[in-house]
């Protein structure tokens, strides 16, 4: 089968037109998804073998970690040869109940935006979304019954554009509408019994988002862009007065608040850039690392910091002096879990890694020891087969760049093995290797998985950030190239990995990541997995009526200012192609509903790269270099891929043959 042509029209961007032609049916996407399906039939026997594998790790029915919420344990349930989840609760007294079966909606695509139970166990506070657009309906429940509330005149209540992030106030419910662009922009409060329905508070500047919580006796309001914030605060007991700012807004001062038993303590950046824990505006605490949550308890006080590049949890005393502290899992994650219950005697954190399956753990708060709630269950998975570890390559400017390597034990760091480095390095995300069964058939057949701790990210510290975004951004990349070339020997005297065979993989910002590095050293990758990636960034910064787009000129930059212009259009992909003789394989992915990377931007991509390619991206080999493939999603589907678990694992299925094929493995 030919690759796809599309129209180029002669103009400065010739694939403008794709911009507003982004329906399911849309002949260049069509044409795209039938000549992928045409491809990837070459590794069909690998694609099974893997699916069976993925299988075989997943059980029949799966369950959630529970949350108790008043006189109910909730949790989701996934049973034998489901998609999708039902939402259950069981109590004391009682047995289980089906709350809501994401099923009976009637879509292969069924995500949760709100989840609330109220806490006298009648009704539930849910929202839906059931194609991707992350535009959700709120309903709510009698959880008795099992019917959906009306109003007055017998009519659903099923309020249209609502997002995620709610809370209830008695009877009252709080929750955010979003404008055209999906920018959270006001905060309505509801009485679901009778209907009526008041705005709280409207936020008017396009840079920031609206969310809401519960924390301990107060509704908390919080507007935030990627550099400002102010928080309001609503007593629940009097849940329709107005909300008052706790702090303002000072442009440039980011802050989260969080009620303490009396008194409001807040995490700020006003006069510490790593944040520091105040108490009535008093320091308190240690501040030596970068701050990222606080968590009130009744007798304690609890934070999420990155301490040395890896997350580190302590439990204070109210004074601020450190009670305990959990260490952190090196070469995997700790983090803290769901904790709503101020009176609780522990603290529910979550450890994971690349082969450790997802814990909850419940960790007294005096003694510091450790139950076990919740585990992942994957059936036959031993985790003592793998190890991890952390190396650290250097940037040509002195960054030092850590790199969480993870491996089966028999597998040797002695320059043979395959790799698949992953990477993401913006908005100052903490991406620490999580557990996810697609790790495994790559890991049990040699390749080593490696994630890269970039700047533009936020694993280290607010200096890290800083450092990657704005006209610095380019560090982000020189980073992830220098990690490569360090595995691969370049940097140092012996490698770690074969540098001939190393995959890069990344989604969305991290689809941009790949999008620049391919164009920088195209030589460097056997293959490229490119997921709904941000390669059109110079064009959409420019056009305000894309969502997401003027919230964003913080991080990216405001084309309008003629230096930020010139950055963006230096990396944005789109705008700089590789070579067609350089380039590795090219598994570009897109969405039609995706509301975050509209799926003109891998199209264009796209698109682009085949008229600049005399073969037009066809190659003999679905993976051999200059290959390029656009698996685009024409049906339901998210900016993170499919909701359905089956679903999602034959995707993973196809990502993983085709790696496998990149470089040089036999999978089936």
């Amino acid at each position: 089968m030919q690759p796809p042509i599309a129209r180029r029209d002669n103009q400065l961007d010739p694939y403008s037109w794709m911009r507003h032609a982004t329906k399911p049916d849309a002949p260049h996407l069509v044409a795209e998804r039938a000549y992928y399906n045409a491809r990837i039939v070459d590794l069909e026997p690998t694609v099974r073998t893997v699916s069976a594998e993925l299988l075989a790790r997943t059980p029949d029915t799966e369950r959630s970690v529970g949350r108790v919420l008043g006189p109910h344990t909730y949790y989701r349930v996934t049973t034998a040869g489901q998609e999708l989840p039902k939402l259950e609760r069981k109590s004391d007294t009682g047995p289980d109940e089906t709350v809501l079966d994401l099923a009976e909606f009637g879509s292969p695509y069924a995500a949760t935006g709100v989840v609330e139970p109220n806490p006298d166990g009648v009704l539930l506070a849910y929202s839906l979304d059931l194609t991707g657009a992350e535009r959700y309906r709120l309903r709510f429940r009698n959880m008795a019954d099992g019917t959906d509330l009306t109003d007055a005149d017998g009519r659903l209540i099923a309020i249209a554009d609502t997002y995620y992030t709610g809370a209830w106030a008695g009877v009252h419910f709080f929750y955010t509408v979003i404008d055209e662009l999906n920018r959270p922009y006001e905060v309505h409060r509801l009485d679901p019994r009778t209907g009526a329905n008041e705005v709280v508070l409207t936020e008017p500047d396009q840079r920031f988002e609206l969310t809401i919580e519960r924390s301990g006796d107060y509704i908390v309001i919080a507007s935030h862009s990627r550099t400002t914030s102010e928080c309001w605060a609503i007593p629940v007991s009097e849940p329709t007065t107005a909300a008052i700012s706790l702090g303002g807004r000072i442009p440039g001062v980011e802050y989260d608040v969080e009620w303490d038993v009396d008194r409001w303590l807040t995490l700020s950046n006003a006069r510490e850039s790593e944040f520091e824990l105040l108490a009535n505006q008093e320091p308190i605490g240690p501040n030596d690392g970068r701050i990222h949550e606080i968590l009130a308890l009744n007798n304690a006080i609890v934070t999420y910091s990155r301490v040395d590049g890896q997350g580190c949890i302590r439990i204070l005393e109210r004074d601020g002096l450190i009670r305990r502290e959990i260490p952190p899992e090196p070469g995997g994650a700790i983090r803290l879990g769901h904790n709503v219950n101020p009176d609780a005697t522990f603290v529910t954190i979550i450890t994971e890694s690349f082969f450790e399956p997802t814990t909850w753990w419940d960790v007294d708060l005096v003694t510091g020891e450790r139950t076990l709630r919740h585990r992942r269950e994957v059936p036959g998975h031993d985790a003592t087969k793998y190890c991890s570890e952390v190396v650290r390559a250097t940037a040509p400017d002195g960054w030092s760049v850590p790199i969480v390597l993870t491996r089966h034990r028999d597998t040797a760091l002695d320059g043979t093995a395959p790799c698949l480095l992953y990477g993401y390095g913006a908005y100052e995300s903490i991406d620490d290797p999580w557990f996810d069964i697609w790790v495994l058939p790559l890991l049990d057949r040699g390749v080593v998985i490696a994630k890269a701790h970039i700047r533009g990210g936020g694993e280290i510290s607010r200096q890290q950030w800083i450092e990657g975004h704005l006209l610095a951004k380019r560090n982000t990349f020189v980073d992830y190239i220098a990690a490569a070339d360090y595995l691969a020997g370049d940097l140092v005297g012996s490698a770690l990995v074969d540098g001939s065979r190393i995959v890069s993989r990344g989604l969305s910002a991290g689809g941009l990541l790949q999008g620049a590095v391919a164009y920088l050293a195209p030589r460097r990758w056997a293959g490229v997995i490119a997921e709904v990636p941000f390669v059109d960034c110079l064009n959409s910064m420019l056009d305000p009526d894309i969502p997401l787009t003027v919230n964003e000129w913080e991080e990216w930059g405001d084309p309008r200012t003629p230096t930020e212009r010139d950055y963006l259009a230096s990396y944005s992909p789109y705008l700089n192609l590789p070579e067609p003789h350089d380039r590795p394989a090219l598994f570009v992915t897109g969405a039609v509903h995706d509301p975050r990377v509209l799926v003109h931007e891998p199209a264009k991509w796209v698109a682009a790269l085949r008229h600049s390619d005399p073969a037009s991206g066809d190659r003999p080999r679905l993976t051999d270099r200059g290959s390029i493939v656009f698996r685009v999603e024409l049906g339901e589907g998210a900016h993170g891929g499919q909701s359905g678990r089956y679903a999602a694992l034959g995707y993973e299925a196809e990502l993983i043959a085709w790696s496998l094929s990149a470089m040089e493995i036999k999978g089936d």
